[in-house]
């Protein structure tokens, strides 16, 4: 059971599906411009933004290990 859990865990992993990461409303807009430059621009602006929640709960869990790190050496001693 848990090699087919990890054997899923890495296809994952390796399984790359390129994505468009815009609401309707900007695609009709921005579908309609000629070259597309401002889409893409629109586009890694998007991606961007929603790397800041992945950085804050990281940061948080970061943290909470570490002081529970901290917490657990202060008891063996």
């Amino acid at each position: 059971m848990k090699t087919k859990i990890v054997f899923i865990f890495i296809l994952f992993l390796f399984v790359c599906i390129p994505v468009e990461a815009q609401c309707a409303m900007c695609r009709a807009v921005l579908e309609s411009e000629e070259g597309g430059e401002a889409a893409k621009g629109i586009n890694n602006g998007i991606m961007y933004l929603m790397i800041f929640p992945y950085i804050l709960v990281g940061g948080v869990g970061y943290a909470v290990y570490r002081s529970r790190k901290k917490a657990r050496e202060k008891g063996e001693l």
